[in-house]
């Protein structure tokens, strides 16, 4: 007789182990384990034999040849099709995830509507909801007369009987991927296996029959996509819907793409009629800036292909009974600890026994190394108590040393910029080039920075900002209160406002 074995399986990363554990020795997680029985099969004795097959050769071709690009599906929502890479590509899946209420199925029936609105036939298949509130949520964004067919179905194999009957849908969005089971697993649904097992046969389906396949994912608590890795190595796209619950935009990512661009981002507008498109995301994050607040700079980044300006703020409190705090909010935690150590030691600022906040305004993540000299002004400003000045931008990378390291696409920063009707700009200085203020247009100047305490100096010019640091200032890091701007060992820096030539070494 076969007997029918058990395995316990992790449901963090997957990994398969003989007996329960209570802490999971791949991933660390605690009480992740749980038991899958395995089906019953024939033993290898007497009785069974195995099968001996010829495996049949592969065809090798050249790297070289034209290949085609594969074709593409636009919606009409400009935004998605740009994250996407210009549209869905027939055959393909796509994985979304993203906080409970952050706006994933509202975004897909967006998508589903605007398809259907082109005459193509599209499939939402709904495992958390019923119809009804399917139709509900329809109707309150406006979309009650979109030709969109809604199934409420947790079982894989008549989801798949129903694509095969019927004309070819060009798109099938099954929202989510965790309450869906195969009957022939044991396990319960949104398991490792009833995930990967469910995945797997979707994907396959879709691959056959040459329709797009979108899956929603739930997130755990740290922001990833619940379930194993592995249910990301299947698809060809990987995109998040982030947002704050206090802001009403969302920030469409791409961490994955097979067919596009990765960490492209599409802007939205959360509303009564859904997810609007923002055309303009810098516009939009700059929007309630208050110009006249120390602590504040203006960091011109680059999401995938698209630039974007963002607002920075700092905040330096007061020397701390205990140990100093460190919040940080849209940016690396690690990061900041380091550029604080470079002002400390480079530059003679005591920040280590201070408490300091750093914020990125409107939500958005930033994990792009540029926005280091961004931040560096903005803690400038909040120690010095001087604003940065309203119409400048930076950019630039800075190491341990306190140099200052160039970016990639300077150009395109500055450009959007300048649309935005910024006047100055601080950046890296090019290899030859440090020192030099370069006129790019009528409206926007560059000054190049080499060293992060050209940055200070100039932030600090006037009394009132070189008294703040000059009292923040360590031995022998000493900055003077004359008005000129000279420093403690008889060097010049400037006296001149961000953009001058003066202040320029």
């Amino acid at each position: 007789m076969a007997r029918a074995s058990s395995r316990y399986v992790c449901q963090a990363c997957g990994a398969v182990a003989a007996r329960w554990a209570g802490r999971c020795d791949a991933c660390g997680t605690w009480n992740s384990f749980v038991e899958e029985v395995l089906p019953a099969s024939a033993p290898l004795g007497g009785g069974g034999r195995k099968r001996s097959r010829v495996a049949a050769g592969i065809a090798l071709e050249s790297l070289k040849g034209a290949g085609a690009p594969p074709p593409r599906l636009p919606c009409g929502i400009a935004e998605f099709d740009r994250v996407v890479g210009g549209g869905l590509v027939p055959g393909s899946t796509l994985l979304l995830g993203g906080e409970p209420g952050v706006g994933k199925s509202t975004l897909l029936l967006q998508v589903a509507a605007a398809l259907a609105e082109r005459e193509q036939r599209v499939l939402y298949v709904s495992g958390e909801e019923a119809i009804d509130q399917v139709r509900l949520r329809g109707r309150r964004m406006g979309l009650a007369e979109a030709s969109v067919e809604l199934a409420a179905a947790t079982e894989v194999e008549p989801i798949l009987n129903a694509l095969a009957e019927g004309p070819l849908p060009s798109l099938v969005i099954v929202d989510s991927i965790q309450t869906l089971w195969i009957e022939s697993l044991e396990s319960a649904p949104g398991t490792v296996s009833q995930v990967r097992a469910s995945a797997q046969a979707l994907t396959r389906s879709a691959k056959e029959r040459g329709f797009a396949l979108v899956l929603v994912g739930h997130v755990n608590k740290e922001g990833a996509i619940a379930g194993p890795k592995v249910l990301e190595h299947m698809v060809d796209a990987v995109l998040n819907v982030e947002g704050e619950r206090g802001h009403t935009f969302r920030i469409l990512r791409a961490d994955k793409n097979r067919f596009g661009a990765t960490d492209e981002i599409g802007v939205f507008e959360m509303g009564e009629a859904g997810m609007m498109e923002v055309e303009n995301p810098s516009a939009l994050f700059l929007s309630d800036r208050d110009e006249a607040v120390s602590g504040s700079a203006v960091f011109a980044g680059i999401e995938g292909t698209r630039p974007v300006l963002v607002e920075v703020q700092a905040l330096v409190a007061g020397q701390p009974a205990g140990s100093p705090r460190r919040a940080v909010v849209g940016w690396d935690s690690g990061r900041l600890a380091m550029l604080l150590a470079v002002l400390e030691t480079r530059c003679g600022l005591q920040l280590s026994a201070k408490d300091v906040y750093l914020n990125v305004v409107g939500g958005l993540r930033v994990a792009e190394p540029a926005a280091d000299l961004a931040v560096a002004a903005a803690l400038v400003s909040a120690i010095s108590d001087k604003p940065v000045p309203a119409n400048c931008i930076l950019f630039g990378e800075v190491g341990l040393g306190g140099e200052i390291r160039a970016v990639s696409q300077p150009e395109l920063r500055l450009r959007e910029a300048a649309k935005l009707g910024f006047a100055q700009a601080l950046g890296p200085a090019q290899r030859g080039q440090a020192g030099k203020s370069a006129k790019l247009s009528e409206d926007l100047t560059l000054s190049k920075l080499t060293h992060l305490r050209d940055l200070v100096a100039r932030l600090a010019s006037g009394r009132r900002g070189a008294k703040t640091l000059a009292g923040e200032g360590r031995r022998g890091h000493r900055w003077d209160q004359s008005a000129d701007g000279a420093d403690a060992t008889g060097g010049r820096v400037s006296a001149g406002p961000p953009g001058s030539d003066d202040g320029d070494q």
